[in-house]
């Protein structure tokens, strides 16, 4: 069992940035693949960015460059730097834990937090 809360959204002007942090629970936290996916309304659950049990991340398209996923096993967080953010990423963002490394779909994560909003005015 993961439980994982985010915090760290907001409301932002384009060209800003934002720090997401997911905070999990449980001792095999390390074992898991973590991910941060996002949703606007009316819209799917997408990808966002994944960190594998062994380090290796993975981004989509769009974010790339602009984003950054770390994690410390340690501490049991895993965080996610939004840089020269745009209007097009506001939406709620989840973190989720799983154990398909790496995992791009939602259905791949069996354990989710309760997301935090993210707003990006123009």
């Amino acid at each position: 069992q993961v439980q994982l809360v985010e915090s760290g959204g907001g409301l932002v002007q384009a060209g800003g940035s934002l720090r997401l942090s997911c905070a999990a629970s449980g001792r095999t936290f390390s074992a898991y693949n973590i991910g941060w996916f996002r949703q606007a309304p009316g819209k799917e659950r997408e990808f966002v960015a994944t960190s594998g049990s062994g380090g290796r991340t993975s981004y989509e398209d769009s974010v790339k460059g602009r984003f950054t996923i770390s994690r410390d096993n340690a501490r049991n967080t895993v965080t996610l730097e939004m840089n020269s953010l745009k209007p097009e990423d506001t939406a709620v963002y989840y973190c989720a834990a799983g154990s398909t490394d790496p995992g791009f779909r939602p259905y791949e994560y069996a354990y989710w937090g309760q997301g935090t909003q993210v707003t990006v005015s123009s």
